[in-house]
Formats: C-alpha cells, sequence, structure tokens
C-alpha cells in the first residue's frame, strides 16, 4: 500500500539502489540535467567558501607584515575569482532551470508514457487507476517519488560538498600548534589531546543528527502522509467545478467534505514533530558551536595560528555543523521517500502480458481481409460472469455490419475484442484465417480506424486533432472534416472577421487557454472524431455510438453518406438507434453476453418473436402518430 506508514526493513544496497534507479530515472527524462546540476552545485557552494578562505588570507596579512603587493594581489584574486565564478553560477543556474522546467513537464509526459504501455487490462483495473491517483496525490502533496529524488540528492550534493570544503579548510585547525612551552589550561588548548575531544564532539554531533533527522522524517511522514491520502478525494471534487457548481449550490457540499477531510489535528500534528525536532537539533548546534568557538578562541590567543584563520575557522566550521546536519536530514528524506518510490516502481513495472506476436500483417492491394469469431467467450479479469458467450461470426471488408443490443449485453466487449484490446478467456479470433494474437500488435491495430463513445479530443489545433500529429497533409484533414459533415463550420470559422488566425486547422479547440480557440458543440466534436477516424484511412471503421450527440437532420445527413465514408472499408458500429440498422448489410443481436440473432433489418423486423422486432417496435412507437 502506498500509504503504509513504516518502512521497510531494507539493506544498505536495497536503499541506494532505490535512489540510484531514481536518478537514472531523472537523468532518462532530461539527459543534461544531472551535468548542469552538478556543476552548479559545485560552483554554489565553492563560492562562499572562496570568500572566506581569502578574506582570511588578508586579514592574516593585515594583522602581519602588511605588505601592500601582497594585498593587492589578494585583493585581486578575491575580487576577479569572484567575479568569474559570479558569472560561471548565473549561466549554470539559468541552464539548470531551463532543464528543470523540462524535466517536470517530462516527469509527466514520462508517467503517460508509461502508462500507455500497459496492457489495457490495467488502465481499466479500478486498483490499478487508484494507485496512479495516488501516486498523483502524493507527487502533489509534498513531491514524494521521483520529484523528491531531485530535490534530495541535489541538495545532499551540494552538503557533502560543504562537508568537503570545511573539512579541507579546517583541518589545519587541529594539526597546527603554537611554538613555546605552555602548562595548565593553555598547554592542554594547544597539545593534541583538544583537537581530539573536539573532534570527538563532532562525531558525536554527526550521530545524534542523524537519529535527530530520522525521527524528525518518520514523524513527519505519518502526518502528510494522513494528509496527502485525502488528496485523492480532492481530485473527486476537482471534477465537479464548472456549471454544476452553480446550478446544484455544491460549493457549500464540497467544501464541507474537504474541511472534514483536511483536519486541523493533522497540521498540529505536523508543527508539532517539527518543532520539537527542529528545537533539538538547534539546541545540540548551538552546544558544540559554544565548544568550537572556546577552543578556536583559545587556539588564536596563544598564537596557534592568526586573527584571519581564526575568522576562517569559525565559519568553515559552523557551516560543516550545518552541512552535516543537512546531510544527515537529507538520508533520512530520502530512505523515507524509498517507500513511495516503491510503490512507484511497482506501478511502473506492471507486466504486459499480452503477447505481441511476429507475423506481419499481409499488406493487399485489394484490402480483402476477413474476420472470424469462432466460439469466442471472454470474461473481464477478477470476474466471475462472462461477458461474452460463445459467440461466431465471420465479416469480410466492404460488409456494413451493426451491434444492437440493451445495455449490458456485450457490445462494446465485442468492439474491445476485435480491437484486441483484450485476447478471448476461449476461443480464437482470426484475420484472413491466422489467429490475431499472432500477429505483430502494431500492424493489426493499423487495421483499425475507432471512434469510442468516451473518445477524447485534445486543446491542441483541429488539424492535430484530426491528424493526431503535428506534421499533417492539411488536405486530406480538410476532406475528411468535410466528409464528416463539417464543410460548413469551417467555411464559417475562415471568414469570421473578428480571428486573426483564419487557418482554422490551426485554431485551438477550447477556449479555456485561448480566447481565439474553436468551440464546437457536442455533435461537432463527435464529427471531429469521426474525421480522425476517417483520416487514418484504415481498412476498418469501428463506430460506437457514432450519432449519439447529434440531432435527428444531422443524423439523417450522416447515414445518407454512410456508404460513401466508409467506400472499400468494414464499417462495424454499435448503436441503439435501431433506424440506424437499415442502412447494414448485416445486423448482429446481442443478449446477455451472447450473440441471439444475425441479418438483414427486414428480416429481422420480420421475426414478430425475435429480440431485434421488439426493440424496434419499442422505438419505432415514439415516432408514430397517435
Amino acid at each position: 500500500m502506498l500509504w503504509n506508514d513504516t518502512t521497510e526493513k531494507r539493506t544498505l544496497a536495497e536503499e541506494w539502489g532505490l535512489i540510484w534507479r531514481g536518478v537514472k530515472l531523472l537523468n532518462k527524462m532530461m539527459p543534461h540535467f544531472w551535468l548542469y546540476q552538478t556543476l552548479c552545485t559545485i560552483a554554489e557552494t565553492f563560492f562562499p567558501y572562496f570568500g572566506l578562505y581569502m578574506s582570511a588570507q588578508m586579514v592574516n596579512e593585515l594583522a602581519g607584515d602588511c605588505d601592500q603587493r601582497k594585498l593587492l594581489q589578494l585583493a585581486g584574486i578575491t575580487v576577479l575569482g569572484g567575479l568569474l565564478v559570479s558569472i560561471a553560477i548565473k549561466l549554470l543556474q539559468s541552464r539548470r532551470s531551463l532543464c528543470d522546467t523540462f524535466l517536470h513537464i517530462n516527469h509527466g509526459a514520462y508517467l503517460a508514457d508509461v502508462q500507455n504501455g500497459f496492457q489495457y487490462g490495467h488502465i481499466e483495473d479500478p486498483d490499478i487507476r487508484l494507485r496512479r491517483a495516488e501516486i498523483q496525490a502524493r507527487i502533489n502533496a509534498n513531491g514524494a517519488g521521483l520529484i523528491n529524488v531531485k530535490r534530495e540528492v541535489s541538495s545532499l550534493l551540494g552538503n557533502i560538498l560543504g562537508v568537503v570544503f570545511s573539512v579541507s579548510l579546517t583541518v589545519s585547525m587541529f594539526t597546527m600548534t603554537a611554538q613555546g612551552s605552555y602548562t595548565g589550561v593553555p598547554g592542554f588548548i594547544n597539545s593534541p589531546v583538544s583537537a581530539v575531544v573536539v573532534v570527538a564532539l563532532i562525531l558525536f554531533n554527526v550521530v545524534c543528527s542523524v537519529k535527530i533527522a530520522a525521527a524528525r522524517s518518520i514523524g513527519q511522514q505519518r502526518a502528510v502522509s494522513k494528509l496527502a491520502k485525502e488528496n485523492v478525494s480532492y481530485f473527486k471534487f476537482y471534477r465537479l467545478w464548472g456549471a454544476d457548481m452553480i446550478v446544484f449550490d455544491l460549493n457549500p457540499f464540497v467544501l464541507e467534505m474537504l474541511r472534514n477531510r483536511l483536519h486541523p489535528e493533522w497540521v498540529a500534528e505536523l508543527e508539532k514533530v517539527t518543532i520539537r525536532y527542529n528545537f533539538l537539533s538547534i539546541m545540540l548546534n548551538a552546544v558544540l558551536n559554544l565548544c568550537i568557538f572556546l577552543f578556536t578562541a583559545a587556539r588564536a590567543f596563544i598564537g596557534v595560528f592568526g586573527i584571519g584563520s581564526f575568522i576562517l575557522y569559525q565559519g568553515t566550521t559552523k557551516r560543516f555543523i550545518e552541512a552535516v546536519s543537512a546531510v544527515a536530514a537529507g538520508i533520512g528524506r530520502l530512505r523515507h521517500n524509498n517507500q513511495y518510490l516503491v510503490s512507484l516502481y511497482e506501478y511502473l513495472d506492471l507486466p504486459n502480458d499480452m503477447y505481441k506476436g511476429t507475423l506481419a500483417v499481409e499488406k493487399r492491394d485489394d484490402i480483402d481481409y476477413e474476420i472470424e469469431f469462432r466460439d469466442v467467450s471472454f470474461r473481464y479479469p477478477r470476474s466471475d460472469s462472462w461477458a461474452l458467450r460463445h459467440v461466431s461470426i465471420r465479416f469480410r471488408i466492404g460488409n456494413k455490419m451493426a451491434i444492437v443490443g440493451e445495455n449490458g449485453s456485450g457490445k462494446t466487449t465485442f468492439i474491445k475484442l476485435l480491437c484486441r484490446l483484450y485476447d478471448p478467456t476461449e476461443g480464437t479470433i482470426l484475420l484472413n484465417g491466422i489467429d490475431i494474437s499472432r500477429y505483430r500488435y502494431d500492424e493489426y491495430m493499423a487495421l483499425f480506424s475507432v471512434v469510442f463513445q468516451d473518445y477524447k479530443l485534445l486543446g491542441f489545433p483541429l488539424g492535430e486533432n484530426v491528424a493526431v500529429r503535428s506534421d499533417y497533409d492539411e488536405a486530406h484533414v480538410r476532406d475528411c472534416l468535410i466528409r464528416a459533415g463539417l464543410g460548413d463550420k469551417l467555411a464559417h470559422l475562415e471568414r469570421d472577421p473578428a480571428v486573426k488566425e483564419k487557418n482554422a486547422l490551426k485554431r485551438a479547440l477550447s477556449r479555456e487557454y485561448d480566447a481565439e480557440a474553436i468551440e464546437l458543440s457536442g455533435g461537432e466534436m463527435q464529427k471531429t472524431a469521426l474525421a480522425r477516424a476517417l483520416y487514418k484511412d484504415a481498412p476498418f471503421v469501428v463506430l460506437d455510438e457514432p450519432t449519439a450527440a447529434l440531432d435527428p437532420i444531422a443524423e439523417a445527413a450522416v447515414y445518407e453518406n454512410f456508404n460513401v465514408l466508409t467506400k472499400y472499408k468494414t464499417a462495424v458500429f454499435i448503436s441503439h438507434r435501431l433506424s440506424s440498422c437499415r442502412f447494414c448489410d448485416s445486423i448482429c443481436v446481442f443478449d446477455h453476453g451472447q450473440l441471439i440473432q444475425q441479418g438483414t433489418h427486414e428480416a429481422l423486423v420480420a421475426d414478430a418473436g425475435g429480440k431485434y422486432s421488439q426493440l424496434w417496435h419499442a422505438q419505432a412507437k415514439y415516432y408514430d402518430k397517435s
């Protein structure tokens, strides 16, 4: 479960493996991100240490020989070096920011691309869809998963470099001793023993920082997990926003439900955890800073090093303590982020068990294809009931076939099997006498143009919606739109004097983000989806309720041109309006998952005891004059 508050027992290698996979995935999404992130982090971390070191050298020189030539050299190095590093930082930050923007875009695109590679059963599986919603909710809540890997690894890299730079500049503080003989407290301060004690205190602080960071991370994750889990509910309410919110006055209801889920005690718990462990960390660091300050001040007092070095060591040790605490906290956050990476990887690694086949689909000039369902039965995963049972049917290219029946009779399931979104549970589907599972999946899918009842149009230009690509044949797109019944709409759009873009194909759909976008009615959107199917120019055209959103006049026009639209193609369509079936060569009547009748409209109507005749007369009475 994604929302498990406990961290699984994993070895250090396993923990690192999860993080490393995330790093590689991010690099796959944006190949140059880590390069610019690393270079920029090195420059950003180096800059303050460079300033500290050069300032210390100048103070030492001022307090010592005060050689003007050397002071000028140090000042020149400080100014010029600082300028060069600043320029490098700005250039790298600009490039990193651009990569970071594209990385966030590509992150969403990558998840969508992986999902597109799932077998269709995963997409319809409610448990898997819930997991996807939970993953997105967690990302929106606090960026858990890959976004956290990017953030925390980048931060960790900077803090580790901070530790390295601090140690390299501070190590001399422990190795240097003053000349002469000292006794008592000065003697202790000048001895290696005092250095060992301070190093031990620093190591103790490191251990405590790691434990505090781990405890704080666990507490914060538990509090945030409760909040993030309820983000799934938020998405349900988000879909209500719009006219329904006003017409049904849903706003009070939605706000009440959201407030019931965003309990204040969770926020209080998060605040309590954060304050408690931050206080412990601050107090621990304050004690260590005091010890180091007294140690460095005493060593400077007895002459171990100069005043400039004292300033340097004060700055570097403070940065060291901060960096160590940050490293500990970052490791803790990465470790607890791993439980969400596990859930994400399980989602990304969902197996696609559908056999893709190896045979090439025969490219025929006469597009002479024959489909046969041979005793096909099917039930959905984790279902005990049969959606289809013992269906046998054969149809050739050029046939116009209608699939009719009441809701739940198996019509859409038949289409899903035909398009090989699922494989039959029993029986075989054949293309030209060969099991369709043996054909290459992509080549078999290329045979079909489908307009599903829940088709989707995107907020991209009209031409791209029809062609489903940016480089399209404009003349062919226009022809398909005209054949689908949108010729007058196209001409009207291009005559509109209020619009700058006269080429309607280049205008976006939906005015949600573009004031000059095209607003289509439900029927016009359905015609656009039909134009998309025509543009693909596949030998099989499958239409699921192709005229559901059309008015009777527009519906009649579509069916009058139906044979022209699908000339030389096999057309299979689902319809609840039986009047449309008169245009078809064959009608298949489904009932409770079984094919119970097949024939022409006239023959089926004549069968007074048949299901089709019952459905026909049930609809016809609404059109008869009383």
